[in-house]
């Protein structure tokens, strides 16, 4: 039988040099070839939509919940590390889950202060070449392979952010809630700077730069809340409520 014109492999047509000489069904139950397809963007989709449906079903019941970020490269001897215990340790008193990366440093801090709280202890872990999986006081964890799926837990099942000092992740974090608030995408959602020293300088070329070019307007700036008091950040949050 002479092969057809036309090939309909789901909502795509292929023609001509297009129509392929096996079906999908074949080329799935043959297992003799390559295993070059688990790397195709395809297949990517469907690794991607199994990271959503299983962050949705791990944090879907978490409850109120707190995403705290800062370095992973600030030791257990550092002030900032135990600035970050604390805050896992008060946000837990207020009835919130804590939600960090599941690394270490001040990731690790909020997630020791979370669970010596008795409270729920939550890790996002990412896949990258230098880091170690999820830190001992994680005690619901998930790893993704992708950013912007991970990113989304953070913002689904958060009323809000508190920033710890950190690097171009917690860089990348803040500006990217920022964003979401500034364009309405969230709402309701503050976002906690804590570490003054460390935060002011940013804020002050916010003002002294973007401000005065145009680029934002002092009412994006005040977005951010800033303190070195851990209880005063979590009120800032639970005053942000409806």
């Amino acid at each position: 039988m002479s092969q057809s014109n036309e090939y309909r492999k789901g909502p795509v047509t292929l023609r001509g040099r297009k129509v392929p000489t096996s079906t999908t069904d074949q080329r799935l139950l043959d297992n003799s070839g390559p295993a070059d397809w688990v790397h195709t963007d395809p297949w990517r989709v469907l690794r991607i939509q199994s990271e959503f449906v299983e962050g949705f079903g791990a944090l879907s019941e978490l409850g109120p919940a707190v995403s705290v970020f800062g370095s992973a490269r600030i030791g257990p001897d550092h002030p900032i590390y135990e600035l970050s215990t604390r805050v896992g340790e008060v946000l837990v008193e207020a009835g919130y889950a804590v939600i960090t990366g599941g690394g270490p440093g001040t990731m690790e801090g909020a997630n020791l202060g979370a669970s010596r709280a008795g409270g729920t202890s939550v890790g996002l872990g990412i896949e990258l070449p230098f880091e170690t999986g999820l830190n001992a006081h994680v005690n619901l964890g998930i790893n993704f392979r992708y950013f912007f799926a991970r990113k989304t837990m953070f913002v689904k099942y958060a009323q809000g952010f508190i920033v710890l000092p950190g690097g171009f992740g917690t860089l990348d974090e803040l500006f990217e809630a920022v964003t979401l608030v500034q364009t309405g995408k969230v709402t309701n959602f503050p976002i906690v700077l804590m570490g003054a020293t460390f935060w002011e300088p940013l804020l002050d070329w916010l003002r002294t730069t973007l401000i005065a070019q145009g680029t934002v307007s002092e009412a994006d700036v005040d977005l951010f809340h800033l303190t070195d008091d851990p209880d005063e950040a979590v009120r800032i949050i639970r005053e942000a409520r409806p």
